[in-house]
Formats: C-alpha cells, structure tokens, sequence
C-alpha cells in the first residue's frame, strides 16, 4: 500500500522490502534515502509499483490493480483497474471482494474469509448469509453462491488428517485446503500477535484435536514478540506446506480502524505475518514498558461492550468480565500490577445470554464456575465434556452457534486472578453479576478505588490503561 494506492499480488517469491535494499548502504546515503522518500511518496509509490510489476509479470499469468479514483493515471501499467467503491459501508474487505470477483478460477478454492468479526472460523460461529453478505458484499455472495463455505471442525467428511508434526501435535485441515490447486487466505485483521501468521490456518481450517495443543490457560498468548504459541502454530504450518509439497499464501492486514485497512501485505505466511508484526511492534511497544519501571497497586481500565467473539450477537458476562477485561485487556494487569494488586474495570455487564449463538456459555456459567474459578481445573474436569456435547455440537454444526468447548476456552484468562488480589466491577447493573465471579461490585470508579485504598493504603499507586474501546 502506497499512498493511499493498494496493490495486491501472490507470487511464489518474495520481493525484498526496499528498505532491505539500503540496509547496507553507508549512513549519509540511507538518511538522504530516506529524506527523499518522505519528501516525494507519490513518486516512490510508481516506482515501488513498477518494481513490483518487473518482478510479479514473469510469475503471474495475471496482474490486477486495485484502485480508487482515476483509472487513466495507471494506463501506462496496461492492468485492469477494480475499484473498491461498492454501495453503501462494505468494511473494509471491499477492494479484495472486487478483485475476488474479478479473478475467480476453477482452481482456486475459496473457502469464505476470515474477518475481525470472524465467518466461520475454526470453533466460531457460522454466519447467516445475511451476516456474510454485509461484510463481502452482495454482489459478492451472490457471485460464488454455494461455493462460498463455511469451515465445520466436526464435518469429518470434510477433514483430512495430516499426521503430526516433530513434536507430536496433531494436524487436521479442511480437505478443500488440501485438494485445491491454490489455497489463498485473506485475514483481515491483527489483534496485537494473538492472530494472523499460521494461526489461520493451521486453527482456522482444522478441528479441536488440531487446536487443543495451544489452547491451554498457559499456552494462549497476546504477544507480538516471541509468541510461544505461534511457534507451534508454525510447526504445523510448515508440516502443512511439507505434506501438501506446496506453498499457502496469505493476504495479511492491519486495520486502521474496524472500516478501514491500515496496510495489507500478500504473499507467504511467514513473510507477510513479519511484515505485519513489525508495523504492530512499532505501534505498541512491550506493555511491560508501559509502567516504567514502577508496578502500580491499582489497575484501572473499561471493558467496551463488545467482543470478537459476538459481532451480529449479543454479548454475556464470561464474554465481559472473563474474555474481555481479564483476556483481550487482561494483559496490563502483569504488565503494570504489583503481585496482589486491585483491579478496577467498569462495565454494566448485564446477565443476557445468547442461546442461540453462545448456548454453552450459559451452563459454564450457571454450572462449571460455582464450582471452580481454576482454568486449569476447569479445563481438566470439563474440556472433554463440553468438547463433545453432541447437542451443542448440532447447534454449531447446522446452526449458528459457537462449539460448545469455546465456552470452557473463555474462562481461561480466570488464570490472571494467580496474580491479582481482587477485582472490582463499577457499574454493574446488577451486583449479582460480578459478585457470581467472586468479583466485587462497587457503585463507581471513586467508590473502587476508595476499597482498594483501604487494602493497599492511602498512598497506593495507581495505573489508569487508557484503551480505544474501553
């Protein structure tokens, strides 16, 4: 992507990134290299499209351009030119959904696109045609009809199973993945280095035999740098490519906001998740940093009333006060608290339950947590049990709801509660609520704090995270 311009293309090479190029130039040379990018971005932007062409021509049988505005500005290219504008607010995934319909092939396997908002991904969800079609577009979804699939991790008939890696983890994967002459994925979002990279595929297309590897209370992971879960995500990924005998590519992204694409890269999976990650560093130093040094006694943060886990359904308490404040945002409580330290979210956190997308979640609540609030004991006495409920199994299979062990994965973060003292919930409508979790309600943030004081003492330190949703 190139001021404002996107070019998107799969190769089976790789095109150097052009500041690899001056890497090893004398030091005046890169600075002034530099100076003149920032100065002319449109002039670089041809030349960067022109460099690409010299490089993607002898590989690709065929080259489309995706961009807005005035298509006579790239005549001299001799490409065909697909913009993105569609009717109304198609997310962010309209341009691709373009070049989708501008390129389908009788080889190509399309297998439905992982978005931020999720399709059907692994144990998520499936979407109603409806849901799909306000993210792809209709023209889109009408376009590829019953070609446009939902992944099902319990439709065996459509799971190949690849062996296991070096080390012993299993690896499922979709048989249209397998069979296909081209498997393309296209993520369209980066939460810090939770997704994206192998994660697609190697969970995203496999089944819970596949994924349970990672999906431990220790072995999930937020981390953009030296993601211990994503090394096993590689291990599968490259034991994929080596028994396929063949290459996946990907189209990797990072959004700007949840309409618009920041950067897009396309290419290997290992190349464009390093691409991605490298922006995301930069973007969101290590959060350990973010205390300078000094642990505070009170964390202090809201938990926005929405989750990746319900877009087009309803959120529910696991979803608030477990996933959400101790999982997606949990992270600033080891990053800035002192062992033993009080947490302070604000959220209403209504008791509401979604039963027809999240029915597990209900009994996990009502049944699993009264009896334990250890993930890991949760996870040993109830995983298997909820992992094959052949009631919620049929809902997840043939409905649209989640499988019923992603109920038992979303009260992993609880894990955090090993190193907070407590947790107080300003602003619940009901008490009940946070008080079911052993959490304690507090009427507001003034209120919490007054509590935590009294714990840590009037001259407690304390660390207010100010997040973009909360």
């Amino acid at each position: 992507q190139h001021a404002g311009e996107h070019s998107y293309f799969v190769g089976s090479h790789s095109v150097p990134d052009w500041a690899e190029t001056v890497a090893d130039r004398p030091a005046e040379l890169r600075a002034a290299a530099y100076a003149w990018v920032a100065a002319h971005p449109r002039v670089l932007a041809r030349m960067v499209h022109r460099g690409l062409l010299a490089t993607l021509r002898p590989q690709c049988a065929r080259i489309i351009l995706n961009a807005n505005g005035d298509p006579a500005r790239f005549a001299d290219t001799g490409l065909p030119v697909v913009p993105d504008s569609v009717p109304d607010f198609a997310g962010p995934l309209a341009g691709l959904s373009f070049l989708l319909l501008s390129a389908t092939t009788a080889t190509c396997a399309v297998l439905g696109v992982h978005h931020a908002r999720h399709h059907r991904y692994a144990l998520h969800r499936r979407w109603t045609r409806e849901e799909v079609a306000r993210i792809l577009s209709e023209e889109l979804v009408d376009r590829f009809a019953d070609r446009l699939q939902c992944h099902d991790a319990e439709d065996s008939a459509n799971i190949v199973d690849l062996g296991k890696t070096p080390s012993g983890y299993d690896v499922d994967l979709h048989r249209l993945a397998v069979e296909s002459d081209l498997t393309v994925y296209v993520n369209a979002a980066c939460h810090l280095g939770f997704n994206g990279g192998w994660k697609s595929v190697a969970v995203g297309l496999s089944t819970w035999r596949s994924i349970r590897h990672t999906h431990t209370p220790d072995g999930m992971s937020m981390s953009v740098r030296d993601n211990r879960m994503h090394e096993v995500f590689a291990e599968q990924g490259y034991h994929i490519e080596s028994t396929l005998g063949r290459r996946i590519f990907k189209f990797e992204t990072v959004l700007a906001n949840p309409g618009t694409i920041a950067s897009c890269w396309a290419g290997g999976i290992d190349e464009t998740r390093q691409a991605a990650l490298a922006l995301i560093s930069s973007l969101n130093p290590p959060r350990r940093q973010s205390s300078h040094g000094e642990k505070a006694d009170i964390i202090v943060y809201g938990v926005p009333d929405w989750s990746p886990y319900a877009t087009f359904a309803t959120m529910n308490p696991i979803l608030t006060l477990v996933s959400s404040a101790l999982g997606y945002l949990g992270g600033y409580i080891e990053a800035l608290g002192k062992p033993g330290c009080s947490v302070i979210i604000t959220t209403p956190c209504p008791e509401q339950w979604d039963m027809e997308h999240h029915p597990s979640y209900k009994e996990v609540w009502e049944r699993v947590l009264p009896e334990t609030e250890d993930p890991y004991e949760i996870t040993a006495r109830f995983g298997e049990e909820f992992a094959t409920h052949a009631g919620y199994i049929e809902q997840y299979s043939h409905g649209f709801a989640f499988h019923p062990v992603h109920g038992i994965l979303a009260t992993q973060p609880l894990k955090r509660l090993r190193h907070a003292g407590r947790v107080y919930v300003a602003g619940a409508d009901d008490p009940a609520v946070p008080g079911h979790l052993g959490f304690i309600p507090a009427a507001t943030v003034e209120d919490a704090i007054r509590e935590a004081e009294s714990v840590h003492g009037p001259d407690a330190t304390i660390a207010c995270v100010r997040n973009p949703g909360g």
